[in-house]
Formats: structure tokens, sequence, C-alpha cells
């Protein structure tokens, strides 16, 4: 099987997609497995690997931290004329999933995509709900040529089988290195060390500061805890994104700003906190769920989307109402005060984590792409 990917974003973007899509590459390569990725070019510089073609690409006006491409039918037509896919993986449905739409159709390839990000709903965030209607069109427009879709949880299957999305839509789930990401690594007082807080008891957020995200609940929500209970409380807010700057200036009171943190870094931070939050109703899945997870730490989110699929409510952590800052509240306030329910939880995010391993995912995802293969060629031979 030689397999051609086509995707909008890629490392060294910092996103579940291009976080994933690495990993998937990693292990193709592992396995002897062919493949050409079509991704877009970066403004910093990354090593040169034969099997990945950087495709031109523009900062976005949107959001300058995603990039916009302009490829090269000619350039991508000549690479794939000589690589001789038998399949194509589409990650997203943009210019760069367009072109490998248009080849695949074209030379009748079977074509498989997977469906990531919720794009109806960053729409009413960025005051663009009018949109709604022609997005839906255009997705479906999209999809519709493809063998097969994956999602990565049950809740986003369930949506697009609601809306007659596909007739074929299967889950690829997502893992977690729980080697890297491990409770191993809490060094005591390692972030009130690193950042000068005084508090004993660390809330901690890791994501993009993005409207989509909800991260002014995160700020409401902490401010809103009973002042006996904050009192020995800091939020500590990990990542990057477009409201980074005005939220670091204005959201100051024990409340630390890291910016991006990777690596090691990022791992202690994790295992070095007390809680994890994280109220964003947008996720397909939720990555960071799942690290904070394998790190041992009681995630509190919100019922919605991908997140209430890796959450198990009343075990792992709590799942609130939406945008509930009452609800959000009372289950903080009640994992802070009461340290062995915490403990408890922490044992069980662990062991839970432990069960999601990135090589099983993989392993089915290829099974199912040589069944979709197999299935076209034969239907084409008969």
């Amino acid at each position: 099987m030689r397999i051609a990917i086509f995707s909008d974003t890629y490392v060294p973007e910092i996103n579940g997609v291009a976080l994933t899509l690495q990993r998937y590459t990693d292990y193709l390569r592992r396995q002897g497995i062919e493949y050409r990725l079509f991704v877009p070019s970066t403004s910093t510089a990354v090593p040169q690997v034969p099997q990945i073609e950087r495709l031109t690409s523009i900062p976005f006006l949107l959001y300058r931290d995603l990039r916009f491409s302009l490829p090269n039918p000619l350039q991508i037509n000549q690479v794939l004329d000589t690589f001789k896919p038998t399949l194509i993986h589409i990650a997203t449905p943009f210019n760069i999933g367009l072109s490998g739409l248009l080849y695949g159709k074209k030379h009748q390839i079977p074509m498989i995509a997977s469906y990531h990000t919720h794009f109806d709903h960053y729409l009413n965030y960025y005051h663009l709900s009018f949109l709604n209607k022609w997005v839906w069109k255009y997705l479906d427009w999209f999809h519709r040529p493809f063998e097969r879709i994956y999602v990565p949880s049950e809740s986003t299957k369930h949506q697009l089988l609601t809306k007659k999305f596909h007739r074929d839509i299967r889950i690829w789930g997502r893992g977690v290195d729980h080697d890297f990401f491990t409770p191993t690594k809490r060094v005591s007082h390692y972030l009130q060390q690193k950042y000068g807080i005084k508090e004993n008891k660390i809330l901690l957020y890791v994501g993009r500061m993005a409207p989509e995200k909800n991260i002014e609940f995160v700020l409401d929500m902490f401010h809103s805890l009973p002042s006996d209970v904050k009192k020995d409380t800091h939020l500590v807010m990990v990542g990057d994104g477009p409201l980074y700057s005005m939220l670091s200036q204005t959201y100051r009171e024990k409340i630390t700003w890291t910016g991006f943190l990777e690596g090691e870094e990022l791992a202690k931070a994790y295992a070095s906190s007390d809680i994890f939050l994280f109220p964003s109703e947008t996720e397909t899945f939720g990555n960071v769920v799942l690290e904070a997870l394998a790190s041992g730490l009681p995630v509190i989110g919100a019922n919605a989307g991908g997140v209430g699929n890796i959450i198990k409510d009343g075990k792992t952590g709590f799942l609130c109402e939406p945008r509930n800052r009452e609800v959000f509240v009372k289950q903080t306030e009640k994992l802070l005060e009461n340290n062995l329910l915490r403990k408890n939880f922490a044992d069980e995010a662990r062991k839970y984590a432990c069960t999601q391993s990135w090589d099983t995912i993989f392993r089915q995802l290829v099974a199912n792409l040589i069944e979709v293969s197999d299935r076209k060629r034969i239907s084409v031979i008969a």
C-alpha cells in the first residue's frame, strides 16, 4: 500500500491535527509503509524529509499561527504520478485537501478522509455564524466522493450521522504516550519555584488561547471560587494564540501565563499540577485531556463534543454543563477540598490513559485502510 496524505496543517504547527499526523507518519515509516505527505511550507526552518512535500503558503489572515496554502497542481501531479498511490488520505478540506481530492477523482484512486474539526462551531466564536449553512454545504460536497470518513469520537460520529453526512463513518481514536506523560514526573513545588507562585494548589489549563476554547470562562470560573478555597489556589495557563497578549495583560491576580511549553517542561507542568480545567465545547476529541489524564490529573471539562467521551464522570473527573459557572465552581471546589477524592480520581485517570495506546490505534487504522483499498480494487475489477 502506498498512501498519499494531504493536510493544511502539520508540525511545527502545534494543534491536535498536526501532532496526530506526525505520529501517524512516524508509525507508517516504522512499519515500512510507503507514503507521501503534502503540507504547507513553514516560516521556520524544518528538516527536509524525502516523503514530505512542503507547498507554498502564507500566514492566514484571521489567525497568523495557521498557514494558507497555495498549492501548485503541476508540482503535486508530478510527485503523485511518480509515486503512484494506491490510497489517498485527506485530513483537511481546504486548498491542499482539495488538490488531493481532485487528483483522486481524476485517477479513480480510493480515497478516505478524516474529519477533525467542527468548523460550524468555530464560526459562532468569530461572529460568522451566518456562514454556517454554506460551510455545511461545502463540507457535504467535499466529503461525498470518499469511500469512508474517520472521526475521533463517538460524539462526532453521532453528529455527522444525524446530518446524514456520509454513508460510512468510522472511529479513528487518539492515543497518548503514557511513558512520557506520567505522574512520575511530578516535582514537588516545581511550578511554584519556577514561576514564583505562593499558593500550594495548582489548577492547570493547556491549549490554544483562542475564543473557541472558552478561555475567558476558565478565568471567570477561577475568580468565582469561594475566597477560602481560592486563597491557596493558583491558576496556570499554558499555551499561546490570538487571545494570549490581551488576556495575559488583563488577568494577572493569582494567574500565571507560561506561554507555549513542550517536551519535558510540558510533561512536568501537567504532573506537578492538581486539577486540569477544560471547558471547550468545540472539540472533536481533546488530546490535551488525555495527556492530563495520563499525567495523573483529574479533569473538569464541558460535557460536550469529544471531551465527553474521554472523561469518566465521577471517576476520572467531572463533566459539567457547558458554560455553567456554578457547576464548574462546585466541582472544582469539591476536588480541591477533598484530597482523598482527588487522589482516587488521579489513580483512575492514569489507569484509563494507559489503555489508550497509539500503536493499537494506528494498527487498527491501517487495517481499515487496507480493507478500503482492497474493496475499491475488487469493485473496479468486477
